[in-house]
This record gives structure tokens, sequence and C-alpha cells, in this order.
């Protein structure tokens, strides 16, 4: 049985491609049904992100070229069209592909722990589809416990490399736990949705979230502890914001230094912290000039950013070394299931042989055979026929000059010197 990852990601394919190979969530368990039956494999799960879309199954395919096709027919490509951008890894290539998934080393952002949801999701779709067997069973729960390992013992996750969370982490320096903390966020795009699920995870206290259209900050507040405001409503809670996040498209300052040197005055001087992540800026610059305001623009956290995403490269050669570790620990267990397979096929090609044996001698007896001569043949007979096959092996390996295969006999059968100079034959 052998193990194969098949797919494309963020590297090998653009974005118009990777949306037409997406399995979304209603289709998954279709899909494997239909994998299983016309992809040639015994075991498969399918992980699809808006990065990247994979297949991992076990199979005996001596030709891949049915699972590829599986992989193009199935969302309506000429093979042709997407074979260029797809790649695959099999046996323990395959393993080690999937832990560094699992670890975030494989992804867009080094080091992002959103994927290993996403696995996990894949894994649980597979188990509910039966699609799951041993191979990926002890696959997928392997890669859970090589993440875990990986952020528990390197710094992988510990440096923030999205604007959001380098925000969000520099609040924390500033106010420490965010807990009892009022966060106002101006804007409802991707940037400030993403800050907004930071605070929200982190328990902020309260948050405000502003935006030209009621509707969308509605939407966003949605689940969050949160509630939404218009832009013009702004003035109203700016004095309550400990926190200000602010991302929006507007070519003119939403916050002027004198709505906040205003609000100041009202918190009594309690410090607000703000970070502008828009281009052009939302806050004016001579606001920073205020006392207890701390104002920072994009530029600023993208200086941090690019620390740590140095830091995360450092990490990230430790979570490789320990992922080659586990590689090969996986692969240990991996072909000792095939020792497993050999030695059940023995013992049972060994008790076929003992039943004719047995029987044949039962036979005897019942016909008044001579019990001590009937005992005496049955073990010789079964002597020759457990040895006649390695025996035959053995000779044609003598003939042959394969030196190894008489070799491994000798370490197999546990022979000694002492056997050899007994001078018996079978």
């Amino acid at each position: 049985m052998a193990l194969l990852a098949l797919g494309l990601n963020h590297a090998t394919a653009p974005l118009d491609i990777r949306e037409k190979v997406v399995f979304g969530d209603e289709i998954v368990s279709d899909a494997l049904h239909d994998l299983r039956k016309h992809g040639g494999v015994d075991e498969a799960a399918i992980l699809s992100t808006c990065n990247r879309t994979e297949i991992y199954c076990s199979h005996d395919l001596q030709d891949l070229n049915r699972l590829v096709d599986w992989l193009t027919g199935y969302h309506g490509f000429r093979r042709a069209e997407l074979q260029p951008f797809l790649y695959s890894h099999p046996d323990a290539s395959a393993v080690k592909h999937m832990l560094r998934v699992a670890s975030g080393l494989d992804s867009m952002i080094l080091g992002e722990p959103q994927v290993l949801g996403q696995l996990k999701n894949a894994y649980h779709q597979a188990v509910e589809s039966g699609s799951i067997g041993q191979l990926l069973g002890r696959l997928f729960q392997h890669s859970f416990m090589v993440a875990k390992e990986i952020r528990s013992n390197t710094a992988i996750g510990k440096h923030p490399v999205s604007v959001a969370f380098a925000a969000i982490r520099l609040a924390q320096q500033i106010f420490g736990d965010l807990s009892e903390r009022t966060a106002l966020l101006i804007g409802a795009g991707e940037t400030i949705a993403l800050a907004a699920r930071h605070l929200h995870e982190m328990k902020v206290d309260r948050m405000i979230i502003a935006n030209r259209t009621l509707e969308r900050s509605q939407r966003l507040a949605e689940g969050m502890n949160a509630f939404a405001i218009t832009l013009q409503d702004i003035p109203i809670h700016l004095d309550k914001a400990d926190i200000i996040f602010s991302a929006t498209a507007s070519p003119l300052p939403i916050l002027g230094k004198g709505a906040i040197e205003s609000a100041i005055k009202k918190r009594k001087h309690r410090p607000i912290f703000i970070v502008d992540m828009a281009v052009p800026r939302d806050i004016e610059p001579e606001a920073g000039e205020l006392e207890d305001v701390y104002l920072y623009t994009v530029d600023d956290l993208r200086e941090v950013i690019e620390e740590n995403l140095r830091n995360r490269q450092e990490a990230a050669v430790q979570a490789e070394e320990i992922i080659d570790t586990h590689v090969l620990n996986f692969m240990e267990w991996l072909n000792s299931l095939d020792a497993v397979s050999t030695i059940r096929a023995l013992r049972g090609q060994a008790v076929q042989i003992q039943t004719t044996v047995v029987e044949a001698a039962l036979l005897k007896l019942k016909q008044g055979g001579d019990p001590e001569k009937v005992v005496l043949e049955a073990i010789r007979s079964l002597t020759n026929k457990i040895i006649h096959a390695p025996s035959a092996q053995l000779r044609n390996a003598e003939a042959a000059n394969r030196q190894e295969l008489l070799q491994a006999a000798r370490k197999l059968f546990n022979l000694t010197e002492n056997d050899f100079g007994s001078g018996k034959q079978e």
C-alpha cells in the first residue's frame, strides 16, 4: 500500500485556477465517494482552502494518471489544462508534505495556524464519509501531534506577521490584558475583519465597528460582542475607545487631531492606542504629537512584521528538523505493517500445511496404522513441506550467486557455524 499527496497551491497555481478546483464543504462527501469509486484509491481525504486543494490517499495504483484524470475531470478541466499546476508527493514525501502543511511551513504566510484547523476539518469530513482507514487515520493524527510539538517547542507562532495581529500585539504591549478595554474599528474590509476576530478571541470587553454603510458594519459585528455605527457617529463614541484600528479606502482622513484631542480631554488623559492601517492615511499624522496618544502607521507595523518574519524563518529551520525526525518515525511504523502482513501470510501458510499433514495422519490412524510410525512420518512430512519452498529459493540463489539472499536466510533462520558443521541436509 502506497501513500500519495496530489494537489496544487498558491505557489504553483494562480487564483483563477485555484478557485475552479475548490471542493466546498457541501460537496466534499460526494466527491470522496466518487474518488474512491473512480479514482482508484482505498483511503482518501480532501483539503480545500483558498490557497490549496490537495488529495491525500492510499492506493495500489501502478499508474497515477487515473487519479489525475479524476481530479481534472471532476472539475471539468482537460488534463493538459490542469496538470502543469499539479504536484505529487509519494510515500515519505507525502508524509513530510502533510506535516509541513499542518505546521504552517507550506503556507503563504509562514507559520500561520489557520491551516491546522482546516486540516482537522478535512480529516473529520473524511471520517464522516467513511473514507479514512488505518493508514490515513494514523497519518492525520501524527500530523496534528507534530504541529502541536512545533508550536510548543519553537517560536514559529510567537511572532505575528499579519498587519492586524501585529497591531494587536502592540496594543498588548501597551495595555497588557485587553479584556477590560474598548476597541473602535473603523472600516469593514478584510484587515478590519481579521483584527475583529483576533480581538474577539482575546475577549476584548467592548468592540465598536464603524463603517460608511451601517449594513456592512452590522454584518461584521454579528457574533463578536460588538455593535455597529456609521462614520458620522464616531465622535460620540471616540472618548470610550482605548484602542483604535482604522483601515478604510477614504481619500481623506477620517479622524483629525482636533477630534482626538477632544476625546483625550474627556478621557482625563487616559492613553489611546491608534493604528492607522490605511493608505492613504485615515488619521491625521499630527494626532501623534498629542500627549497620551500612541499612533502607529502601516510602515511602523511593516518593520515589526519583517523582524517577526525573520524570527519565524529561524524557527522554521528548527521545525523542519523536528519534521524530518517524525517522517522517519512514521515510515518505520508504515514499513512495519509490511512485516506484519508477511508474518500473517507465513503463519497462514504454515497452518495450512499443518492441517494437511494432521488430517493425513489421523486418517492413517483410523485405518489401523502403527501410531509410532504414523507420528514419525507426519513429523518428517511436516518438516519437509515447511522447508521445501525456502530450500528451493536458496538453491536458486546459490546458482545465481545471490549472496545477499543467502546471508539474509542465515540471519532470518538464526543459523550458526555449528549448524553448518553438523553435516545435516534436508
